[in-house]
């Protein structure tokens, strides 16, 4: 018999190592099974294409919380190393950590600049003294920890390139004009769907922050590798002009429109750029439902992961959903039955259950 027990049904931790045996391959092999569920409604010659920010699961850098877990990380390796320094500065970093709150504020700008200077002489102080009692074997061991911490320390607000995580590298900071959050910390995905049965057939995680138009190629060679049929129109926002073709599909992006076009022309164009939002809502789901909102999987690998399953999982829910709603069917096709087979004089006790077979009918 089976018995409710509030537990998990699994470790965590067997699901981090299943991620790990079947790697980026076979969660590939699981999104494009997804696909093929839906057969003829994975084949639409139309498509919608658009980007959206998969922000990994980092705290909000400043060079303040940077130059603190830079400290933080050379008292560790002293004390793996059984290294006595000079000087911790553990008390002076706490002084530091307060004045540095609120740092925007026009009466505390000018303590926390200073604050901000002092923390990035702390950190070179601290890393010359381990480079002066580590042996030659230390050192080597622990050069690109150093390297990267100086040029973390040395960075300024406009460079490019910018390291926003000690543990995350690879993220970048995008600016997608939200009034809300000015700027996002993770990497770009680009997301395809098809026109009007609204399946995912490609997903793509870009590594650096390119121009939208830069990301159509691998997005469209991935949404072309889970088909039969290349895809032979993509409709885009603005964002992506600049690009008329792409391995042999078109690039729509709307715009004014033309003197020659006929009226029947000019509702086309219009209703297939109306139809482009669609997409909007797929990745509020994506982001509310599958969660893509915040990764919390390492690496870049980890995001590449991470969005192929959210797009998995939309699709697996997509026919899960047709496949319940065609068992519901069958079974008021059958209730119809039995009611066809009721005696006149007992129909008006089945007038309400007439009704609601109506109305299921009709939804």
């Amino acid at each position: 018999m089976y018995e409710y027990t509030p537990s998990y049904p699994c470790d965590a931790t067997e699901l981090v190592k299943f991620r790990n045996r079947i790697g980026k391959d076979g969660v590939e092999l699981i999104f494009s099974t997804s696909v093929a569920l839906h057969k003829k409604d994975a084949e639409e010659k139309r498509v919608i294409i658009d980007t959206t920010v998969q922000e990994k699961n980092v705290t909000y850098p400043t060079d303040g919380k940077l130059a603190i877990k830079i400290i933080h990380h050379l008292h560790k390796i002293a004390k793996k190393e059984k290294i006595q320094l000079r000087r911790t500065y553990v008390k002076e970093i706490k002084e530091h950590r307060i004045k540095l709150r609120f740092f925007r504020h026009p009466k505390k700008i000018k303590k926390a600049k200073v604050s901000m200077r002092r923390l990035k002489t702390i950190t070179g102080i601290l890393i010359r003294d381990l480079k002066r009692k580590m042996n030659e074997e230390q050192l080597k061991n622990y050069q690109e920890t150093f390297e990267l911490f100086l040029k973390v320390s040395d960075q300024k607000q406009k460079d490019s390139n910018k390291i926003y995580s000690l543990h995350e590298q690879h993220i970048y900071a995008i600016a997608k004009g939200k009034d809300h959050k000015k700027y996002e910390y993770g990497t770009k995905a680009s997301i395809v769907k098809t026109e009007k049965s609204g399946i995912i057939i490609g997903v793509v995680a870009h590594k650096t922050n390119e121009h939208d138009s830069k990301t159509l190629e691998a997005t469209i060679s991935h949404a072309n590798k889970h088909r039969t049929k290349k895809i032979k129109e993509a409709i885009c926002d603005r964002g992506y002009r600049g690009v008329k073709e792409v391995d042999g599909t078109a690039i729509c992006i709307p715009g004014k429109p033309l003197k020659r076009d006929t009226k029947y022309q000019k509702e086309q164009k219009r209703k297939k750029f109306k139809r482009r939002a669609a997409i909007e809502p797929v990745i509020g789901h994506l982001k509310s439902d599958h969660r893509l909102s915040r990764n919390y999987l390492k690496g870049f690998i980890g995001d590449e992961i991470n969005l192929l399953l959210a797009a998995a999982a939309f699709n697996f829910k997509k026919w899960m959903n047709h496949f319940f709603l065609l068992i519901f069917a069958c079974k008021v096709a059958m209730l119809i039955k039995a009611l066809q087979h009721i005696q006149p004089k007992d129909k008006q006790k089945y007038t309400n259950l007439y009704l609601l077979v109506w109305k299921l009918m009709k939804s």
